[in-house]
């Protein structure tokens, strides 16, 4: 289809510009594709949002180097995001949910039936890619009338395989290209002689010499540093070779000179103001009373620094968003908002810097006080907000999650602003590994399968509830201080579980620095690692408790080590959390000399099992965290968990 553009020169525009100066929040939309989605009432758009920023605004002057970038004829810096929409072709409920993009996947469609099979895309033949119609699940989201935006903001995505991403320009000095030194660390899990190192791939060494370029390994996170001699390796583009080989399961650290920084922060106001034309703007493509925007990991973490930076208020100082779920983002920001940033990478380690909680805190290290949304760029535009977050976000990564609700020191707890709520997914990793669960090659475990999305969508009905109808959400639940269910790594009373290695040894890492205040405000001082407390069979207290978690058939943990084989086994693997079954019998809990009671000594008989379990979802139906509608499917995972670990034997006598 030839590309349309869609151009704000609606009558009322044009006569509300001739009365001031020009502040729109999307100078031009251009619709590549449109088209019906076969399964549902909708219509799908494709295209570019244009935005023109201006450097003179108030709240745009947080984005870096925005002062040096290239400028319009209108005196504006321009950007491009891709945008992906898809809205009700009648009715809807007048709210646009904002899908802010992971990597440049879109991760909206996973409220739309958690356990959906992907089918094939009827446009093209071929695999469905996230979000295509024939990949959207049971719907739910078009059932409950919302208008789906997804927005690409970040610069270095590739732009191919319908990714969504942001076009900003580099930044100069007196018309001279910007050099800078960019750096980055990775774990090899084979004895490769060459690594692709995917963070710095929008940044080619300066010079064909690289003359100041340093490889550097260690072991572990705190070990020290040793630098590899400059003649066993060499970088081409962002391919390291190494000689003979890297070694497993070590940490290298690359850095060499770069040049042509591009404007990261750009992909911030092309989220503001994009969401801020379906609100606001009458010749939009779509519109929307109410803007809701959920973010997953990499982009929940893009969330709190938006929030943070104070992009909730649009140039006119009107609120973009009216409620936000960052989900599994723990304490931590993304690297999008300064000269090199490497948003693509996993933030290992290196994405959490006070403030951390909300409420304004002083930082003992430091002596500052702040909040996330306690600043004068946040403060008069916050809106409603969801915290989730798993163990993963606890224990691995340098998240910190605990220090969104608990004091930088851990000895107590802090009160949550009104209009902020935290949910802990007990039980769960970062995203949900596959059931039956598997092993990967790189794990000592296999990965945790706990679903937590039944949770998401009863969490996301009731962030609708509280934005239009001002219906207060469910209570939080998360591990607390004062009820012992919040401990130091070191005080976690996980029982002996046999080849389950402790992970009482972890640390959090240290802070990264923070840009907006003074000497980073504590860069390099260590996070204190707050972790959920456990019960006699290793499952975490607290929290949201799924049926599977209330009612176990096995040990479900936010951590998993590295395998021995790929080196590094006293390290985490990124994101992933363990599954281990309880034995099946007390003969085979005997063998194994495993502590916790088998499935036999706990449960009489599988309907007893499964009366557990629906008593469980009853509960969680009548506190919220669960829709009624989705029982059914919670009970029916129980169910083929019961028949995956009880034998046929077992199961013909535990079922009388």
């Amino acid at each position: 289809m030839k590309t349309q553009v869609f151009a704000l020169g609606v009558a009322v525009v044009a006569a509300l510009a001739a009365a001031r100066p020009v502040q729109a929040e999307v100078a031009r939309f251009e619709v590549t594709s449109r088209g019906d989605l076969s399964s549902f009432n909708y219509e799908r758009i494709v295209g570019k949002a244009h935005v023109a920023v201006d450097p003179a605004a108030a709240g745009n002057k947080v984005i870096a180097d925005l002062d040096k970038a290239p400028r319009g004829a209108n005196g504006r810096v321009e950007a491009t995001a891709d945008v992906y929409i898809l809205r009700p072709k009648s009715g809807g409920n007048g709210v646009a949910l904002i899908d802010i993009v992971n990597r440049g996947r879109r991760t909206i469609f996973g409220f739309n039936h958690p356990n959906a099979a992907p089918r094939i895309d009827p446009a093209t033949g071929r695999a469905a890619p996230a979000g295509v119609d024939g990949d959207l699940g049971d719907g739910f989201l078009f059932t409950q009338g919302f208008t789906i935006v997804c927005i690409g903001w970040e610069f270095d995505v590739p732009a191919r395989d319908g990714l969504l991403r942001v076009d900003v320009p580099v930044a100069t000095e007196n018309g001279r290209p910007i050099t800078g030194i960019v750096r980055t660390a990775f774990t090899p899990d084979r004895a490769d002689a060459s690594y692709t190192v995917n963070d710095l791939t929008v940044y080619p060494p300066a010079d064909a010499d690289v003359a100041d370029a340093a490889l550097t390994v260690r072991d572990g996170l705190t070990g020290a540093p040793t630098t590899v001699p400059r003649d066993r390796w060499r970088i081409a583009g962002n391919v390291v070779t190494l000689t003979p080989a890297f070694e497993p399961g070590r940490i290298y650290e690359v850095s060499y000179r770069a040049s042509n920084p591009p404007v990261g922060g750009l992909g911030l106001a092309a989220v503001r103001d994009v969401a801020s034309w379906v609100k606001y703007a009458p010749g939009a493509v779509v519109n929307a009373r109410y803007a809701y925007a959920f973010g997953s990991s990499q982009s929940g973490r893009l969330l709190r620094e938006f929030l943070y930076d104070g992009f909730n208020a649009d140039e006119q100082q009107r609120q973009v968003f009216d409620g936000v779920m960052s989900h599994i983002a723990g304490a931590s920001r993304i690297d999008v908002n300064r000269r090199w940033a490497t948003p693509t990478g996993l933030a290992l380690y290196n994405a959490t810097a006070f403030p951390f909680a909300d409420r304004a805190e002083r930082d003992p290290v430091s002596g500052e006080t702040d909040g996330l949304l306690d600043n004068p760029r946040s403060r008069a535009h916050q809106p409603k907000l969801f915290y989730t977050n798993t163990g993963v976000e606890y224990w691995g990564g340098g998240r910190s999650a605990a220090l969104t609700h608990a004091s930088i020191d851990g000895k107590k707890d802090l009160t949550l602003p009104d209009n902020v709520r935290s949910y802990f997914l007990t039980g769960a990793q970062h995203s949900p590994g596959a059931f039956p669960p598997q092993k990967g090659n790189t794990t000592q475990q296999k990965s945790n399968p706990t679903d937590y999305w039944w949770n998401l969508r009863a969490l996301l009905v009731a962030m609708d509830h509280w934005v239009r109808d001002n219906t207060a959400p469910p209570a939080s639940q998360y591990p607390r201080v004062d009820r012992g269910t919040l401990v130091s790594s070191k005080d976690v009373a996980l029982p002996a579980i046999p080849g389950l290695q402790s992970p009482r040894m972890l640390i959090a890492g240290i802070r990264i620095a923070n840009p907006l205040l003074a000497k980073g405000a504590g860069e390099g001082a260590a996070l204190p690692l707050l972790v959920p407390q456990v019960d006699s069979d290793g499952n975490e207290r607290a929290g949201i408790r799924l049926p599977e978690v209330a009612v176990p058939l096995a040990t479900y943990t936010g951590w998993n080590f590295r395998d021995p084989a790929v080196g590094g086994s006293d390290q985490l693997v990124p994101l992933i959390g363990s599954y281990v079954p309880f034995a099946s019998t007390r003969g085979d809990r005997d063998a194994r000399r495993d502590p916790r009671p088998s499935i036999e000594e706990r449960y009489p008989s599988r309907d007893r099992y499964l009366a557990l379990v629906n008593e469980s979802a009853a509960g969680l139906v009548k506190g919220g965290y669960l829709l009624a509608d989705d029982v059914a499917a919670v009970v029916k995972r129980a169910t083929d968990h019961w028949e995956l670990l009880v034998p046929a034997a077992v199961r013909s006598t535990a079922s009388r």
